[in-house]
């Protein structure tokens, strides 16, 4: 009868896993960027007032979703990073979604 061995915590390696995830949230941080800013030189060359409170919802989303983004790249800096908490991943969902409709606003 053979026993499986279990790892123990120091037998964890990480690898490059939080490096790589810490990139993906600067990529996906840097594309909500570009899209607030496409919201807001969409304001300068259509005007009106719809369209500068669509640009002011877009600056203010990412506001909220770039601190998400900073609080996650901060816990992936801890050895053993936590879990994203169930609240934090839905306001994320929002942020992308409220994001991805600003943009497509953009383009139409």
């Amino acid at each position: 009868m053979t026993t499986v061995r279990r790892p123990a915590e120091s037998d964890r390696d990480p690898g490059l896993q939080p490096e790589r995830t810490r990139l993906a949230w600067r990529r996906t941080t840097l594309s909500c960027a570009v899209t607030a800013v496409l919201a807001g030189r969409q304001v300068l060359h259509s005007g009106g007032a719809s369209a500068a409170l669509a640009a002011s919802l877009a600056a203010l989303v990412f506001l909220v979703f770039l601190w998400l983004a900073h609080r996650r790249m901060l816990q992936l800096g801890a050895p053993r990073p936590v879990l994203l908490p169930a609240r934090s991943a839905l306001a994320v969902v929002a942020c992308m979604v409220a994001l991805a409709v600003f943009g497509a606003a953009v383009v139409w």
